[in-house]
């Protein structure tokens, strides 16, 4: 390993040990089985994990998209929120989801990957989080029914895996004194938010409320978090998304002090704040297994890891919001040492931008996974279709047909791609994808 190696897969475990895997397992698992996991993930054997059948067949060529449930993007629909009679509620947001489930057959895909955790506020029944208000408009009321339940049930029955996508750190949309009362207001039906539970954990970034990801009660928080979803339901997966460390400008998370309480060893921040994303995926990642080992986990980040202008490691790219420098996560670690069984880089470019050119990040990701353990899945932008765009104009030449097509063309000649993903979901309904919708179901017939 070179010297260039050696600072961008640093060996943290030098370093204060992560109080997850040394003091304590979630809930639910035992700790021999959690600790022996995490002495692999610790040594990166991780890397040589068998997979059994089952694991195998998760990891089979993914056709998919990403159903978004934050601001009722893709389920439920904003108007069955408002509906006052339960029965009826329940009636409308379960045909909607029945509708997805028929769209997914008619486009053949074999993969949902669903938002059951969109802030701090959950799609199911936790113990942990509060209901999410994306389904009856106020946070924490019971919907009447499990959506997560409901859609393993019907989507198992028609062939289809489900991947439980949930957003780590963020705990609201905003800042609001609205959004601040709803967090605050109490319920009978669920549990409080972290917001009240743990107000010491809650910052500001971004304009949202978001948990501190240098604090390790944190971390060992969303691993209760996902060790309850692992345990309670027969998900395919689990997946995180890009929203690591996630900041602007005009709203820069305040961790200074969390710093100076936990970052002894990193005379950097940057190296401490990537420590931090580093040892909650280590930990997420043992939490899975130590439960049901068959159960897959993968990250969508951001589709650049690093520019080459900044690390010769990096790919032909001058991406604006890099994983590495912006979101303090060394995606490409990850891969490397064998903690995630996926990848699902978000490429939302075509072929012709030259800053970030598809096929430059898609051939840069297919050289990282090779000979590793991880496999890859192309997140493709399904939503810039048809859209105008000075800077993109390929997504509406001929309806945006011949830009998927080349993109496709290339996932799969590259063996080390494994699938697409599509971003998201309800672009399969509007008008200006119509002729892209129409080309990928007859090209994915009868796979």
């Amino acid at each position: 390993m070179s010297r260039r190696d050696d600072r961008i897969l640093p060996q943290t475990e030098a370093q204060e040990p992560s109080p997850l895997t040394d003091k304590m397992a979630p809930a639910g698992i035992p700790r021999r089985r959690f600790l022996a996991w995490s002495a692999l993930a610790a040594g990166a054997g991780m890397l040589h994990v068998p997979r059994g059948a089952d694991a195998a067949s998760a990891l089979d060529e993914v056709r998919a998209t990403w159903v978004a449930s934050v601001l009722n993007l893709d389920w439920p629909s904003q108007a069955s929120t408002q509906i006052e009679n339960v029965q009826e509620r329940v009636r409308v947001q379960q045909d909607e989801l029945l509708r997805i489930l028929d769209e997914a057959v008619l486009m053949n895909l074999n993969t949902l990957v669903f938002q059951v955790k969109p802030c701090a506020d959950a799609l199911y029944r936790s113990r942990f989080l509060p209901w999410s208000p994306y389904l009856t408009g106020v946070v924490g009321k019971d919907p009447g029914f499990d959506p997560l339940a409901f859609l393993l049930q019907h989507a198992h029955a028609r062939g289809i895996k489900v991947h439980a996508w949930l957003n780590p750190y963020r705990v609201s949309m905003n800042t609001r004194q609205d959004t601040l009362d709803a967090l605050t207001r109490s319920s009978t039906d669920s549990p409080p938010s972290v917001y009240v539970q743990h107000p010491e954990w809650v910052r500001v970034a971004n304009n949202r409320f978001v948990l501190d990801p240098g604090i390790p009660e944190v971390r060992a928080w969303l691993a209760g978090v996902v060790a309850e979803i692992v345990r309670n339901y027969p998900v395919d997966g689990i997946q995180f998304d890009d929203y690591f460390y996630y900041e602007t400008r005009d709203s820069l998370l305040d961790d200074a002090a969390t710093y100076q309480r936990y970052g002894a060893g990193f005379a950097d921040k940057g190296d401490w704040r990537r420590d931090n994303t580093y040892r909650l995926i280590r930990d997420i990642a043992c939490t899975i297994k130590a439960i049901k080992p068959w159960v897959v986990f993968g990250i969508s980040p951001a589709g650049v890891w690093r520019n080459k202008q900044d690390d010769p490691l990096g790919s032909e790219t001058q991406a604006g919001a890099p994983n590495y420098d912006v979101a303090y996560a060394d995606t490409r670690r990850w891969v490397l040492e064998g903690l995630i069984d996926y990848i699902a880089p978000q490429i939302y470019w075509p072929f012709a931008r030259q800053i970030a050119r598809y096929d430059v990040i898609a051939r840069w990701w297919a050289d990282t996974v090779r000979q590793t353990r991880t496999r890859l899945y192309i997140g493709m932008a399904l939503y810039k279709v048809g859209t105008p765009s000075t800077a993109e104009p390929d997504w509406t030449v001929e309806g945006g047909v011949p830009e998927i097509a080349r993109q496709l063309d290339l996932n799969e000649a590259l063996p080390e791609i494994h699938g697409s993903m599509l971003f998201r979901h309800g672009f399969l309904r509007e008008p200006q994808t119509q002729q892209v919708v129409a080309y990928i179901r007859r090209r994915w017939q009868g796979r």
